[in-house]
């Protein structure tokens, strides 16, 4: 079953270098709400992520510059999805001087480069492109701490919701050599291990693999589709989740079939289990 969202305080210090401003925006998809992250020790800091643009998180920003008596002068985006830009208009509005970055920037916004650093008194980040959950996925790397900001593509509850499967288990693993320490993730409570659940996804997506394989193996009259693949595996779940389940199965079984383990009928649109699933 799905687990209960742990409480979160609207704003909260993290570490000596870390502020959490919650993005006034639970729901569903987005937990407790979009996690937006103040960098640094000094006056001027980094802010990572911009939430969707609710006026609960520009006020409770300016509350916390206004308490702490720091501003932002960078802006750093992990990816497109409005959930995490939406808020740059409300930014810009409260410092128009600031600079917005982003992995394949919209106009006005400066691009970030794999490898790209970024520095401010008390805290350096390493950008780290990690596609999967989208296209322009960007972690980033605190290096004092040895820390992640994972994005959206490690969740601090639950799992995440990718776009390109193989993709996304490639990023995983590079994202797993890259940190020791926490990991700050895009939605939900701080991971203490951000390295072992890196590890545990990977673990989790390689038994959805098997699962998919194994439900596949068993005889059934006019074959398998990706829904009926979701009922099974998903049964313990709320049905409202079996939609978005959905394309994560069919993301896996398209991967699959690539690799021959599983076969595609296009006029039925059914799946089953190919020539090497047994390898």
């Amino acid at each position: 079953m799905v687990e209960p969202l742990v409480p979160l305080p609207v704003v909260e210090k993290l570490s000596s270098r870390v502020i959490r401003v919650l993005g006034g925006n639970p729901g569903k998809f987005t937990l407790q709400g979009t996690n937006t992250y103040i960098v640094g020790q000094g006056p001027s800091r980094l802010l990572i992520d911009t939430g969707e643009g609710k006026p609960e998180w520009i006020e409770s920003l300016k509350s916390v510059l206004r308490d702490h008596k720091i501003a932002v002068d960078k802006a750093i985006l992990t990816h497109w999805h409005p959930d995490h830009i939406g808020g740059v208009p409300d930014l810009l509005h409260l410092a128009s001087g600031t600079k917005v970055y982003k992995h394949d920037p919209n106009e006005g916004w400066l691009n970030i480069s794999h490898g790209q650093k970024f520095e401010t008194d008390g805290a350096t980040l390493k950008a780290f492109h990690c596609p999967g959950h989208t296209t322009d996925h960007m972690a980033l790397i605190l290096e004092e701490e040895d820390a992640m900001f994972t994005g959206d593509n490690i969740l601090g509850q639950g799992t995440a919701v990718f776009e390109d499967y193989s993709t996304y288990m490639k990023s995983l693993d590079g994202m797993s050599k890259q940190f020791k320490g926490r990991a700050y993730p895009g939605h939900g409570p701080v991971i203490e291990d951000g390295q072992a659940k890196v590890l545990e996804y990977i673990k989790h997506r390689k038994e959805r693999e098997k699962q998919v394989l194994d439900v596949l193996s068993q005889e059934r009259d006019g074959g398998w589709t990706a829904m009926d693949i979701v009922k099974i595996i998903y049964k313990d779940y709320p049905k409202n989740l079996y939609a978005p389940a959905e394309k994560g199965i069919l993301q896996i079984l398209e991967k699959l079939l690539k690799e021959g383990k599983v076969t595609y009928d296009e006029d039925k649109d059914t799946w089953a289990i190919g020539p090497k699933s047994a390898l």
